[in-house]
C-alpha cells in the first residue's frame, strides 16, 4: 500500500526561494508518485508565518497553477516553530505520514524515498540527521555542536545534529497533538513520544538565496527556550550553587571568628566588596532563572492560541 505523504514547510519572507524550492519538491513528487513509493494525492503544503514580501502570493499562485501545492497563512508571525507546529496539526487527520522540511531546501530532499520506507517498514519517526559539517565555518561549526551538547546536559534531551527535518507518521503526530504546551520546542519534544523512532543521515546544502532563519542571537534565544521548557536543570543548578555559596560562608565566618580571636584579624575593603558583588550577582541570576521559569507559567496558564489560520488553500 502506497504511502499519502505530505511536506509541511514553514515559510517567512521566502520569496526569493520560494519558486525554486518548489519546482524542485515538484520534480520529486512526481518521481515518487511515477515510482509507487507515495500516492497521487500527496501534497506539498506552505505555511507562511506572516511573511512581509509575497511569500504568500507566490504560494497563492502556485497553488492556482498545479493542486499539489496547497498553503496555510497565519494571521500574523508567531515563530518557526508555531508556524512548523501549525503544519503538523492541521495535516494530521489528512496525511499517513508528513514530512518537516525549511524553504530554503538545504535539507536532501533526495532523503525522502529512505524515510517513506523507514516508514513502511514500522518506524513512526524518521530523523534526519547531518552526517558532517564540512561546508560550515569553524564558528558556525562549534556553536551548532555546542547547542547540541549544551541541551542534553541541561536535561533537553534532543538528537544531535539533527534540527526540524523530520518524518512523522499519523500516529506519531496524534500523540504529539496531545501536547497543549504553549513554549514549545519541537526538537526535544518529538522524542518525548517514544514510539519507533530512526534515522537517515545527509549533508546540507547551502543556501541558495537569502539569510539564514537562525543566525547565533535566534539558535541561543532557541536553546534557551528548549532548556527552559524541558527541563528544571538550571533551577537545580541554582540550588547546587547556593548550597556552594552557603557552605563557603560558613567557613568564612568561622574563619573570620578564629581570625577575630587569635588577634591578627585584618579589615579589609576587597575582601567585603568582593563578597557584596558575588553574592549580589549570583541572587539576581537566581532569580532571573527562576523569574524565566515564572514567566512560562504565566504564558501557559493564559492558555492562548498557539497559532490563528487566516487562510488555508487547499482543494
Amino acid at each position: 500500500m502506497m504511502t499519502k505523504l505530505y511536506l509541511a514547510i514553514p515559510c517567512y519572507n521566502e520569496e526569493e526561494v520560494l519558486r525554486d524550492s518548489a519546482q524542485k519538491l515538484s520534480d520529486k513528487f512526481s518521481k515518487m508518485m511515477l515510482e509507487g513509493k507515495i500516492t497521487d494525492d500527496s501534497k506539498i503544503v506552505f505555511i507562511d508565518d506572516g511573511s512581509k514580501d509575497k511569500t504568500w502570493s507566490i504560494i497563492s499562485e502556485l497553488h492556482s497553477k498545479n493542486p499539489v501545492f496547497q498553503g496555510i497563512k497565519l494571521s500574523r508571525n508567531r515563530g518557526h516553530q508555531n508556524a512548523l507546529l501549525c503544519g503538523l496539526i492541521t495535516l494530521k487527520d489528512k496525511a499517513d505520514a508528513v514530512i518537516s522540511i525549511d524553504a530554503d531546501l538545504q535539507d536532501d530532499i533526495n532523503t525522502f524515498d529512505e524515510m517513506v520506507e523507514k516508514y513502511e517498514n514500522g518506524c513512526d519517526v524518521v530523523y534526519g540527521v547531518r552526517s558532517k559539517r564540512e561546508t560550515d565555518t569553524f564558528f558556525k561549526r562549534f556553536t551548532a555542536e555546542a547547542f547540541y551538547k549544551i541541551l542534553n546536559k541541561m536535561g533537553a534531551k534532543v538528537i544531535f545534529n539533527h534540527a526540524d527535518f523530520r518524518l512523522m507518521s499519523k500516529r506519531a503526530l496524534n500523540a504529539f497533538a496531545e501536547y497543549k504546551e504553549t513554549n514549545i520546542f519541537l526538537r526535544g519534544m518529538v522524542p518525548l513520544i517514544g514510539y519507533k523512532s530512526d534515522i537517515v543521515t545527509y549533508e546540507r546544502f547551502e543556501r541558495l538565496a537569502g539569510e539564514s532563519k537562525y543566525p547565533l542571537k535566534k539558535m541561543l534565544a532557541l536553546a534557551w527556550e528548549g532548556i527552559t521548557s524541558l527541563s528544571i536543570q538550571p533551577i537545580r543548578m541554582i540550588t547546587g550553587l547556593g548550597a556552594v555559596v552557603f557552605a563557603a560562608s560558613i567557613i568564612m565566618i568561622i574563619y573570620s571568628l578564629v581570625s577575630y580571636f587569635m588577634g591578627f584579624a585584618v579589615s579589609g575593603w576587597a575582601s567585603i566588596l568582593c563578597s557584596i558583588w558575588a553574592i549580589g550577582g549570583l541572587q539576581i541570576l537566581a532569580i532571573g532563572v527562576i523569574g524565566e521559569y515564572i514567566g512560562k507559567i504565566y504564558l501557559e496558564v493564559k492558555r492562548r492560541p498557539r497559532f490563528i489560520v487566516e487562510e488555508f488553500l487547499e482543494d
